[in-house]
């Protein structure tokens, strides 16, 4: 059985991403259970993010890995908080202290707080990286959008992030009030993940 690491110590991530990568029958193990060290996320797009983050993990562990970047862009926003999505309220924390899910969210509903019905559009983006190793030359690459509004109070108390707040007209519920087979076949994580296992399939 190929043993991969997946490139995030976020529990709700991994238990997503855990479910849609069963097909390849991996052993998939969290980056937490190996090392402890965070790649540094400087890259200027969600792709460059999700490449540094696989390579770091390969590097460190000598084995292939899993990386995902992913965020909420706002159209009212010109596209924030984007690459900044999981450190959107940094610069209001104490010195020293990162931003929880609950504080990036707040924010996001004060920057809001003044757009109106009809304007309040986003998109969940996501790109999800696939290397053989540290160096790999070919990564494989996902993408996915999940197309939504943002609400102007939290609904439903499922999901991680701004799901609370992000509302999907169709199916007339936040992302938060989805069962979690449900999202697991429409998020833009489902639909990244699901393109990289599609080509991982074919070269298997």
């Amino acid at each position: 059985m190929k043993k991969v690491v997946l490139a995030t110590g976020n529990v709700g991530k991994l238990q997503e991403m855990n479910a849609i990568l069963q097909p390849l029958a991996w052993q998939v193990v969290s980056q937490k259970e190996l090392f402890s060290e965070e790649a540094e996320e400087n890259g200027k797009s969600f792709i460059e993010n999700a490449i540094l983050k696989a390579r770091f993990a390969a590097e460190k562990t000598g084995l292939p890995a899993i990386a995902d970047d992913s965020g909420i862009e706002v159209s009212a926003l010109k596209g924030l908080p984007g690459i900044y999505s999981a450190r959107f309220a940094e610069e209001l924390m104490p010195a020293g202290k990162s931003p929880s899910d609950e504080d990036n969210l707040q924010k996001l509903l004060l920057d809001m707080q003044t757009i109106p019905a009809g304007q309040r559009q986003a998109s969940y983006y996501c790109a999800m990286v696939y290397v053989e190793h540290e160096n790999d030359p070919t990564p494989i690459i996902g993408l996915g959008r999940w197309y939504g509004e943002i609400l102007h109070e939290k609904r439903g108390d499922g999901g991680f992030g701004y799901d609370p707040i992000f509302w999907i007209d169709e199916l007339g519920k936040s992302s938060a009030e989805l069962d979690k087979s449900q999202k697991n076949q429409i998020s833009h994580r489902a639909q990244a993940l699901n393109a990289l296992v599609m080509q991982l399939r074919r070269g298997a």
